[in-house]
């Protein structure tokens, strides 16, 4: 991982320093808990199931972005990032691109078609972004707030 990448983002104005804040790490935590326990529901629709996955799948990315202290105002930038943050490899993140692109298409044309091949790579990657978030533990007093 470099994060002199992210730096480099700082510089273009794309993302924002700013140090990281044990609460909020943690509340982006469990929300993305809850929306991934939530996506696997019994009779929940496919639909649900991808809203769910992809919302824990940003939390998640958002909070390893936050645990290395940026920010960024554009959701696609953080699943970008995972390279940066997490170490996950290109073809993941570009899965969770393309999940936050059929996103925008559902939410700005009202058009989604989630295939069923898509929805299982975007569930197993973000329990992989929860297992890697969960690594990092907490964030070091020297870096926080």
């Amino acid at each position: 991982m470099s994060l002199k990448n992210l730096d480099n983002l700082v510089k273009t104005g794309d993302l924002k320093p700013e140090p990281p804040n044990q609460h909020e790490f943690d509340g982006l935590i469990a929300s993305a808990k809850t929306h991934l326990q939530d996506s696997k529901l019994t009779g929940l629709s496919k639909d649900g199931q991808f809203f769910h996955s992809y919302e824990a799948a940003h939390s998640l990315s958002l909070a390893a972005m936050r645990w290395h202290g940026y920010r960024s105002d554009r959701r696609n930038l953080v699943f970008q990032c995972l390279e940066h943050t997490l170490g996950l490899e290109r073809v993941k993140w570009r899965v969770l691109g393309e999940c936050h692109h059929q996103r925008n298409l559902a939410a700005y044309e009202g058009h989604l078609e989630i295939s069923p091949q898509l929805l299982k790579e975007l569930i197993e990657i973000t329990e992989e972004l929860l297992q890697r978030v969960e690594s990092l533990g907490t964030i070091p007093a020297k870096n926080q707030l």
